[in-house]
């Protein structure tokens, strides 16, 4: 069985950092598409970084480019979203996904991965 768990989420100030932990069991992440999404209150998911199996390439939404970073501990199986410069735009429940078919293909649809995280809130203050 699948499970993807996040940590790391919380309360922080404009400028401020946070990083992201999303521990897997039941799959490698070094052979698995990995990704992080996220969610505010009435808005729908929407994408923000992906990294690919095996090369462990990278993709960032505009958004968050230059400023958020993906990464992954294939000892830990465990996949980090480093957050720096956070603004209040940031806030929003933060999912991490997890695909086998094509993982070494960079993907940015929600669609395309099939395993969640019941996610982390992020939480920017002005």
């Amino acid at each position: 069985q699948v499970q993807l768990v996040e940590s790391g989420g919380g309360l922080v100030q404009t400028g401020g950092s946070l990083r992201l932990s999303c521990v897997a069991s039941g799959r490698t992440v070094s052979s698995s598409g990995m990704a992080w999404f996220r969610q505010a209150p009435g808005k729908e998911r929407e994408f923000v970084a992906a990294l690919s199996g095996s090369v462990g390439n990278t993709y960032y939404a505009t958004s968050v480019k230059g400023r958020f970073t993906i990464s992954r501990d294939n000892a830990k199986n465990t996949v980090y979203l480093q957050m720096n410069n956070l603004k209040p735009e940031d806030t929003a429940v933060y999912y991490c996904a997890s695909r086998t078919a094509m993982s070494s293909i960079l993907s940015i649809l929600s669609s395309g991965y099939d395993y969640w995280g019941r996610g982390t809130q992020v939480t920017v203050s002005s």
